[in-house]
């Protein structure tokens, strides 16, 4: 992984004030990279459309407690505000990208590869126990994926949608391929916890999905369900998604404000 020096985002993007930016290069793939804070670190790999004001709000509340954050940007225009149509044209892109599979079962996507590598090299520069993945919707299981390197002790899969839930078969994926399966089952019997968090009614990340992450990963998969069915007591729409950042309600007792807090004791936990 080699890096080099970034040009700032081509958008007015007060989001992302106080972020540094750099391109990280592996096998010929550059990226271009934000950071922020010091500490150990944490990787955020951002949801459909990108690095959009409300994942830079997350990102900036894990560099307030106290974390070196990374947020590689794969898709979009990094601090680019949240549209409907932003939204649509940038996943029609990202669905006939090499880079990701959005259908297929028993993979994960290519781009793992690229992540894994980044995973070493943030460890290597921040140092500490090792480092923290919270992948999001399009991106929620990368962060299983990459618990195939040892370098990454604390995965949090939010929302994770991939494959899409295009029939029960892919409804059940988890986005890995067996042989990774095999190793995230080691780590995960070695003490290695993952953390899910999902709406109850959100289609594109139905309950089979969280099953089999029970079945395969046993009391080691820390899922948090959220109630989103019609009539709930919180008045969360049915059609609630982003738990962490587009359909947080960040006010004491709120149940997406308790999944955050969860979200960070299991960083203080992994990470120190």
């Amino acid at each position: 992984m080699t890096e080099s020096h970034a040009p700032e985002p081509h958008v007015d993007a007060p989001s992302l004030d106080g972020w540094t930016a750099a391109t990280a290069t592996h096998e010929g793939e550059p990226k271009l990279v934000y950071r922020a804070g010091s500490g150990p670190c944490v990787i955020v790999i951002a949801e459909m459309p990108g690095i959009t004001p409300q994942v830079a709000e997350f990102g900036q509340r894990l560099v307030d407690t106290g974390y070196s954050v990374a947020m590689p940007s794969l898709f979009g225009t990094p601090g680019r505000p949240l549209s409907n149509g932003y939204a649509v044209r940038t996943m029609l892109k990202a669905c006939v990208s090499s880079e990701f599979h959005g259908f297929a079962t028993g993979k994960s996507s290519p781009i793992i590869t690229w992540l894994r590598a980044f995973a070493a090299a943030e460890h290597e520069r921040c140092g500490g126990p090792g480092v923290g993945v919270v992948g999001m919707c399009f991106t929620g299981g990368f962060a299983l994926a990459m618990m195939v390197d040892e370098t990454v002790v604390a995965p949090v899969l939010s929302q994770p949608s991939l494959p899409f839930s295009i029939g029960s078969k892919r409804a059940r994926d988890i986005g890995v391929s067996p042989e990774e399966l095999h190793i995230i089952k080691e780590r995960a019997a070695g003490g290695c916890s993952v953390l899910g968090l999902r709406f109850t009614n959100d289609v594109l990340v139905r309950s089979d999905r969280f099953a089999t992450l029970r079945e395969e990963l046993g009391d080691a998969f820390i899922g948090v369900e959220i109630d989103s069915s019609p009539g709930n007591e919180h008045g969360i729409a049915k059609s609630a998604h982003s738990v962490l950042t587009n359909d947080l309600v960040d006010e004491p007792g709120h149940p997406t404000r308790d999944a955050l807090d969860q979200v960070l004791a299991f960083m203080a936990d992994r990470l120190g």
